[in-house]
């Protein structure tokens, strides 16, 4: 037996069956009238090439040819793009052209499970098209990725627009732009197959998500680092979000930003136009809030009421950002009140559908939970003196001054002694409580506690650097590199400077030295010599110059055997 997966590309320039009626869908009976498209042509051509070797000898090769529809699933391949950009958080999905394309599609593993059903059955029918029973368009699809995974939002651009994007490959280009209504009519009547996704992508976008995640390990890492004020907590965390690629959740930010939010949702009553009252209602919502929030503000310190915080939290947590990539929540919740609110608690379910899980979970809703706790341990002495040692220009206009570092440090050790402590509700929900001690971290920047910290979450779950961060990583790497090369050169012509040097030293102090050793030689010698020359002096030279002279009046015929004769004869010591 030979099955060959081809796709339903082969069908993509197929004339409708009726042109009055262009929503009729084709089936296997129609395959012989199939046109491929223009990318396709070898695909057509080895579905023929099968179907013939089929019917040559059916006795010992039985084929089949299975016009797949486009396939979703595990880590997605053709709408990887689609998946992918909502899961980095773009402004918006693309859609290519007008979207109203109808788009046949079947999951990953509903497909395998039509191939085994071909196996183990062997239908009589050799041409079989496997779809789900959807007929989404690509508008459709990018919507329910863009709603469930991304901003919601959706911009369409030209086909000439969509060329130039660089995330898409040409094939998958072209069959996002099919337009075919299509029937797996034997498939759904002659087989027994256990559905993943009958009803198709947009029905089962939760599920088709959940496994995109699983497949590529982009489950959000959820992490809450507490302890004492200025015990370094946004300092680590500043840290594992750059590695890590988390959200930073802190305080003033979420508030802040919920409000601007509110602000700018009530500002849109004025803009938008008749007859949407949707959003019209929604803006006067808004501005509601912002009025009830400023009326609770003046009553309470001009603070916002824990009930409203916990409340911006919760929707901040479960915004796309935070449930894509993760977050870090920096010194929150802070008091065992904020957790363990039955109304308002952190960590509490909102719907009946969290409610539910949470019940399976242990009472809270998993999404918000952290994963991974942290907590900061020194004592008040230690964190005084590192506040004191800080430049007055980083400690100006923050809460460490003295006397507003001794009040939070009070603050806290009274919200967290041994019996009142937010460390207790995690601890009873079986969560670990990594705690560590800053005050043996001498490293800079707390490098070894945030090293502590990763060893304990492990590695990434996201898609890696970026290709602009791998570029800059390269060019770090080269100025790195060339940086290095250059001390090395520097360090070498130092040493080599210096040898030279030396050797220069050691041949002057050699030269002085032999020089020194010639003189001592010298004198040496010349003292030897006194008595030598005092003998010559006394014995010798006058005898041999009164023969010189008698020599050079006499003028001899040879001189020399004249002085010879002349000293034999007048030798004193003969004498």
């Amino acid at each position: 037996m030979f099955i060959l997966i081809s796709s339903v590309m082969t069908w993509a320039k197929s004339k409708s069956l009726d042109p009055d009626d262009p929503e009729i869908p084709f089936t296997e009976d129609d395959y012989r009238r199939r046109k491929p498209h223009p990318n396709f042509k070898e695909h057509i051509s080895a579905e023929k090439t099968v179907i013939k070797l089929g019917k040559t000898n059916k006795a010992k090769l039985v084929t089949y040819v299975v016009a797949s529809a486009l396939t979703y699933g595990a880590e997605e391949s053709i709408f990887h793009y689609l998946f992918k950009s909502a899961w980095h958080n773009a402004p918006q999905l693309l859609c290519f052209g007008d979207g109203q394309n109808v788009i046949p599609t079947i999951h990953i593993k509903d497909l395998a499970g039509v191939i085994q059903n071909i196996a183990d059955s062997r239908p009589k029918v050799r041409y079989l098209i496997a779809k789900d029973d959807s007929n989404n368009t690509l508008f459709e699809i990018v919507k329910a990725v863009s709603s469930n995974l991304g901003t919601g939002k959706v911009k369409s651009i030209t086909k000439e627009e969509a060329l130039l994007n660089k995330d898409i490959e040409q094939a998958d280009f072209d069959m996002l732009l099919v337009n075919l209504r299509m029937d797996a009519v034997n498939v759904k009547e002659n087989m027994r197959i256990s559905w993943v996704s009958e009803s198709g992508m947009v029905d089962n976008i939760m599920q088709t998500i959940k496994e995109y995640k699983d497949s590529r390990k982009l489950q959000p890492l959820r992490i809450c680092v507490l302890g004492p004020p200025a015990s370094g907590k946004t300092t680590v965390i500043q840290q594992l979000c750059e590695f890590y690629k988390l959200h930073h959740i802190k305080i003033k930010d979420v508030i802040d930003q919920a409000i601007d939010d509110l602000k700018a949702q009530a500002r849109r009553a004025d803009t938008e136009e008749e007859g949407e009252d949707e959003d019209d209602n929604k803006a006067q919502e808004a501005q509601e809030l912002l009025d009830q929030i400023q009326e609770e503000m003046a009553g309470n310190n001009n603070k916002l009421t824990d009930s409203k915080v916990l409340q911006f939290y919760k929707e901040k947590l479960h915004s796309m950002p935070c449930q894509n990539q993760g977050f870090v929540l920096d010194g929150f919740p802070k008091l065992k009140d904020h957790v363990e609110n039955e109304e308002d608690g952190l960590f509490n379910a909102t719907d009946a559908e969290e409610a539910e899980e949470a019940d399976k979970e242990g009472n809270y809703d998993k999404k918000l939970m952290p994963e991974f706790m942290f907590c900061l341990e020194a004592t008040d002495e230690f964190l005084r003196n590192r506040v004191m040692n800080l430049p007055e220009s980083v400690v100006h206009g923050t809460h460490n001054t003295e006397t507003e570092l001794n009040r939070r440090l009070k603050t806290y050790r009274d919200n967290n002694d041994e019996e009142n402590t937010v460390l207790t509700y995690f601890d009873e929900r079986e969560i670990d409580i990594v705690k560590l001690d800053v005050t043996k971290d001498d490293s800079k920047m707390m490098k070894d506690t945030v090293d502590k910290m990763k060893k304990v979450i492990g590695g990434a779950r996201n898609y890696g650097p970026t290709p602009e961060e791998l570029e800059e990583m390269r060019r770090q790497e080269e100025e790195a590199r060339l940086k290095k090369e250059t001390e090395e050169r520097q360090e070498r012509e130092r040493k080599e400077a210096e040898e030279s040097n030396l050797r220069k030293q050691r041949q002057e102090e050699w030269t002085s030295r032999l020089n020194e050793v010639k003189r001592e030689e010298y004198e040496l010698l010349e003292a030897q010599s006194i008595p030598l020359r005092n003998y010559l002096m006394k014995h010798v030279m006058p005898t041999l110059t009164q023969g010189l002279i008698d020599c050079c009046k006499t003028r001899p015929d040879d001189p020399l055997d004249y002085l010879a004769e002349y000293l034999f004869q007048n030798n004193p010591q003969v004498d």
